[in-house]
């Protein structure tokens, strides 16, 4: 890394990882091949303990590795990696998970041209399911309906609607009015959050049709109801559990989503109690949503 200022325009891509140097690796593979290169890499790795810093230095463009020696999760590795790209002088930071990658070469130029034309603050691919991307990685909720294929989303755009974590495109002044992840949620809501802040501001943002971010699948966390016009997350470990609605507990708690709180509780109560016979799991979950109320953001 050299201490030259970037060039005008210049885009920062932004990878987090822990433990997984193969799936880094083949997502490096398509950041490097991108048709408007990336001016410049940083890597965060929150598990330096098994580096990723050889497969870091075998990426051909500029690059900066970053080890952190205590985790701090997706929130804080994402944090960490768009200050020093803000700190580089980047007019763009570009954000990408090390188990998703961009769906093909032209991701990168695809976005530029749609933030620049539609003068956005932020845009986003669609991020679909890695085995089969005519499905989405995630259920979208469209109304009182929930889409699940990228033909139900059309082939423009989607204004007002982002997946920030996963391909996202920021302008560097844009973090300047939302902030960066907060640290605290550590992993789990961090996205919902910035999003939220990213809606207050007022600034445009959307995601756009023309391409798309493999991710894995994140669908099989969503258990439908009544019908599948509800939906309760209900992820596959206790791990993720508790961050999950700990978290949701403190974003319910702030402006621009407290209107939903309510909801949440009979969505919650009919999914646990109703639909999976598990009283003592929905105890649990109010415990835990009372505890991000209260802001005690104490590590698992």
């Amino acid at each position: 890394m050299s201490g030259k200022p970037l060039r005008e325009g210049a885009v920062v891509a932004v990878v987090v990882t822990r433990h997984r140097r193969d799936l880094l690796a083949d997502s490096l593979k398509v950041i490097e091949s991108q048709t408007r290169p990336v001016d410049h890499l940083i890597v965060v790795d929150n598990g330096p303990d098994e580096p990723a810093r050889e497969v870091v230095e075998a990426y051909s463009l500029p690059a900066t590795y970053l080890p952190s020696y205590r985790n701090l999760g997706g929130a804080g590795g994402f944090a960490l990696g768009m200050l020093h790209a803000l700190a580089l002088g980047a007019e763009w930071v570009w954000l990408a998970d090390d188990d998703g990658r961009p769906a093909d070469e032209k991701v990168l130029e695809t976005l530029l041209e749609e933030a620049r034309k539609r003068d956005l603050a932020e845009v986003s691919p669609m991020v679909v399911n890695i085995d089969d991307p005519s499905r989405l990685a995630f259920p979208l909720r469209r109304g009182l309906t929930w889409k699940r294929s990228s033909a139900e989303l059309g082939n423009d755009f989607l204004p007002g609607i982002a997946s920030l974590m996963n391909g996202a495109l920021f302008r560097a002044s844009t973090l300047e009015v939302t902030g960066v992840p907060d640290l605290r949620l550590f992993f789990r809501g961090d996205e919902v959050e910035l999003h939220r802040r990213l809606v207050r501001s007022g600034l445009p943002f959307g995601t756009s049709l023309r391409t798309a971010y493999l991710h894995p699948n994140g669908s099989d966390e969503f258990k439908p109801m009544l019908g599948g016009r509800f939906h309760a997350q209900d992820p596959e470990n206790d791990v993720k559990r508790y961050y999950t609605y700990r978290n949701r507990g403190y974003l319910l708690s702030q402006p621009g989503m407290r209107k939903i709180g309510a909801l949440e509780v009979l969505r919650f109560g009919l999914y646990f109690v109703g639909v999976k016979r598990d009283p003592k799991a929905f105890a649990q979950w109010l415990r835990l949503v009372r505890q991000g109320r209260k802001e005690r953001f104490y590590r698992y």
